[in-house]
């Protein structure tokens, strides 16, 4: 397959980062895009010069021209979305969360077994330069054992009033950033998630700052590992200054820090403003961290370009990027909340037993 022709379903923020990184793959092609607001995907369609648009994903879904779908929706359109692309045929790329409750993201992974399609869950964190860097300096036995990673996802709130709603969005901060490291945290230890602690804001008049939103704008979560290994989670929309994500990983020999989102090699005094700085900031004034290919350095551009390869090369999705990962995330997050809602500690049992242990069988193969 020479180029990878692509269908975009959204025209807002998701789907504008996706069409940039798609731009800067040379194995792709976007053929459609589609929305159910006219105005902002006339917008979309003018700006990434796209060629065939829509209103309804159905009747992009017909054509014969596309192969993957990059499902850049409300969160709670995801399932419905990634099951109807899968039913007609398509590869799909589906941005976080997989759906907005376990049962509906059961439902999707069930979908792409049944068709035998692939499904690509985009987590951007793994594909960011910085961690491959420190995932190869843990392979090389650098700090020895992973004992236990903090990182957290925040910022000052959503503009969009989907991300706002609890129901549309599936929850507040916690699924909507902490999604990210949490995804990074499951990865980077190799294990699943067998316990969890949560706490969450109440949502609208409990939360600290955004009492018109209806989910928590603070969230925070400790993790417990199969293998021993913990995890402190962290998500909200309380913070100033702009994205905020960071990591730290302890192990037995040493420990690594990762600035993904300020840790840029710019450093600016401006008494006037400047055009942009980094996702989320209020302001250019005074100091700042200019960003220097945020896309990049976010890990988008590697992660769509991965993606592509996956239909191109007739590739299995990476660990962490599969839909079951999806799901797994998505049990780790719904526990974290009943945890919060319950007062105690939530205990997972395995969505995919008989996938785990033939993982573990590949592991012990390669030693």
């Amino acid at each position: 397959m020479e180029k990878v022709r692509i269908g975009i379903v959204g025209s807002e923020f998701a789907a504008n980062f996706h069409a940039e990184a798609l731009e800067r793959t040379p194995y792709a092609q976007i053929i459609a895009a589609c929305s159910i607001d006219a105005a902002s995907l006339k917008r979309f369609v003018k700006k990434h010069h796209i060629p065939h648009s829509y209103e309804d994903y159905n009747e992009m879904f017909k054509r014969p021209d596309i192969d993957l779908i990059h499902i850049c929706a409300p969160n709670f359109l995801h399932k419905k979305i990634s099951i109807a692309a899968l039913n007609a045929g398509k590869h799909v790329v589906c941005e976080k969360p997989l759906a907005t409750t376990l049962p509906d993201a059961l439902a999707v992974v069930k979908a792409v077994k049944r068709t035998g399609l692939k499904l690509m869950y985009a987590e951007d964190w793994m594909s960011a330069p910085a961690i491959l860097r420190a995932k190869q300096i843990i392979d090389q036995g650098g700090i020895g054992e992973v004992l236990y990673v903090k990182a957290k996802e925040t910022h000052n709130g959503s503009h969009s009033p989907f991300a706002q709603n609890k129901k549309t969005c599936g929850g507040g901060a916690f699924i909507h950033l902490a999604i990210h490291p949490m995804a990074f945290a499951r990865w980077i230890i190799g294990c699943e998630i067998v316990e969890v602690t949560g706490m969450v804001n109440g949502g609208a008049d409990k939360n600290f700052v955004h009492k018109n939103y209806g989910g928590e704008d603070w969230g925070a979560a400790i993790c417990t590992f199969e293998n021993g290994a913990r995890a402190f989670i962290e998500g909200n929309y309380i913070t100033h200054g702009g994205l905020d994500d960071t990591v730290e990983i302890y192990g037995s020999e040493g420990s690594i820090k990762i600035d993904l989102s300020m840790g840029s090699p710019l450093t600016v005094y401006s008494r006037t403003g400047f055009g942009y700085a980094v996702e989320k900031a209020e302001t250019t004034l005074h100091w700042t961290r200019p960003a220097v290919d945020e896309e990049y350095n976010l890990g988008y551009v590697t992660e769509i370009a991965d993606f592509v390869d996956c239909v191109r090369l007739d590739k299995q999705p990476p660990r962490g990027l599969t839909a079951e990962d999806g799901a797994c995330i998505l049990q780790a997050i719904m526990a974290a909340y009943e945890s919060a809602a319950k007062g105690k500690v939530v205990k997972l049992k395995p969505l995919f037993p008989k996938a785990k242990k033939a993982a573990r069988k590949t592991r012990k193969a390669k030693k």
